[in-house]
């Protein structure tokens, strides 16, 4: 599929639906609209009822909604348009039949309207980015950090810092080029640009020291489900997803692997796993999923380490950890700091949600995170690092090395917008989209 291709795609969801979407982009948008209502374009930027048929033989396709859509002023800044159809699959097939058969049309990959909209400049690599985000969003917290990317606030304060460098990298720039002529003030000029490089890079540092929350928040707050076998993991599992994930069994080291379920604990994302009993075993799988399970409990944010009635004494464990005698149903010996629970009869548990919940709401921290991605910190970090070389030590280093360094940072900036750099990753990012977006 070229740039220069007219791509179309369902906009909707697959299956019988109450109205089906498909879109149209590209220079043929216009003309393949008309070829389908056999009549002039409808007026611009409403929808308009029209009889759709098939462009070689007349036939009678759907009455649907059209929608005409001139360029630039677009979703993609390309000519589009829109078609609002019954949605029965075999309406949709028949249209999207026929518009295929339409010369210059071709089907859209996954995130190919999307990738027009980043690449015709209607939005960032940031918004894209949080694009992505919000398809994935399953929390109430993902889906606020999702719509603030979306609508630009990383975009913008990169924008902003990028903007200050360029003036202080067009005034060094300017120095050099007429460092012959008498009017201009090198020495002011190079302490006003390390003044100006000084509070970009203490705002990029300001957004870097988050803990690292939007990223954390994306991927979910790991809660790993430990103890010796028969202590409850599984049980307890399948109590808190209320469906069985996992299999129970009175036979000590049946679950082998991890298991892993995703839950929303206060709009916060919880990833729940659960893990093989660890104890020392001869047989050679079950080796194997102890040693996962102390990979993943290395791993977590949270452990809760699960004892039956009268088990052993847990090891210490280098990551936070909540103690908990299960089959509280059967017994009520109890150590000091634990407590207590019955998967089975369901007392405690939600006293062990809200105890997650807090775990989860104090790891993941509080305000919203400016940064959601490793690409955006690693890039904000080089720029930082380029910039403490202007500030800290610019009234030292010749005036070249100093400009060097501006445009350094003015490069990273660049990849975080995706104005720069980011060709390689672009094919991962947007396969990740869905066909249509």
């Amino acid at each position: 599929m070229h740039v220069s291709d007219t791509i179309f795609a369902p906009a909707t969801g697959y299956g019988r639906t109450a109205v089906a979407v498909v879109r149209i982009s590209g220079p043929q948008a216009g003309p393949s609209l008309a070829a389908l209502i056999q009549a002039p374009l409808p007026p611009g930027r409403r929808l308009s009822l029209r009889t759709l048929r098939e462009p070689a033989t007349g036939e009678l396709l759907d009455h649907a909604l059209v929608a005409w859509l001139p360029g630039p002023g677009t979703a993609t800044g390309e000519d589009m348009a829109e078609l609002h159809l019954h949605g029965g699959p075999a309406v949709r097939a028949a249209v999207l039949r026929s518009l295929g058969a339409i010369p210059g049309l071709v089907p859209a990959e996954p995130g190919a309207f999307t990738r027009r909209a980043f690449l015709n400049g209607r939005m960032d690599l940031t918004a894209v980015e949080g694009l992505a985000d919000l398809i994935d969003a399953e929390t109430e917290a993902q889906r606020r950090q999702a719509v603030r990317q979306l609508d630009g606030v990383l975009g913008r304060a990169v924008e902003g810092w990028r903007a200050s460098l360029l003036d202080v990298l067009a005034g060094m720039e300017a120095a050099l080029d007429f460092s012959d002529e008498g009017d201009i003030d090198d020495e002011a000029l190079t302490a006003s640009g390390r003044t100006a490089a000084a509070h970009v890079r203490d705002a990029i540092r300001a957004a870097l020291a988050d803990g690292r929350r939007g990223e954390r928040l994306r991927d979910g707050f790991t809660v790993v489900l430990a103890g010796a076998p028969n202590a409850g993991k599984s049980t307890l599992l399948n109590a808190l997803a209320r469906r069985d994930v996992a299999i129970v069994s009175e036979i000590p080291g049946t679950t082998r692997d991890a298991i892993e379920v995703r839950c929303d604990l206060g709009g916060l994302p919880v990833l729940l796993v659960d893990t093989a009993g660890l104890r020392d075993s001869t047989d050679a799988i079950e080796a194997e999923g102890v040693a996962r399970s102390r990979r993943r409990i290395d791993q977590a944010d949270l452990v809760v380490w699960l004892r039956e009635p009268d088990g052993e004494t847990p090891p210490p464990l280098s990551v936070p950890t909540l103690f908990v005698a299960t089959k509280g149903d059967l017994s009520d010996s109890v150590a000091d700091g634990e407590m207590t629970i019955s998967a089975r009869t369901g007392a405690g548990l939600d006293r062990l949600l809200i105890e997650i919940e807090r775990a989860a709401e104090s790891s993941l921290g509080q305000g919203e995170a400016l940064v959601t991605r490793e690409r955006q910190r690693i890039a904000l970090e080089r720029c930082a690092h380029h910039l403490d070389h202007v500030v800290d030590r610019g009234a030292e280093l010749p005036a070249e090395l100093v400009a060097e360094d501006l445009r350094l940072a003015v490069r990273a900036l660049g990849e975080v917008a995706g104005r720069v750099g980011v060709e390689e990753m672009l094919d991962r990012l947007f396969s990740s989209f869905c066909i249509g977006k």
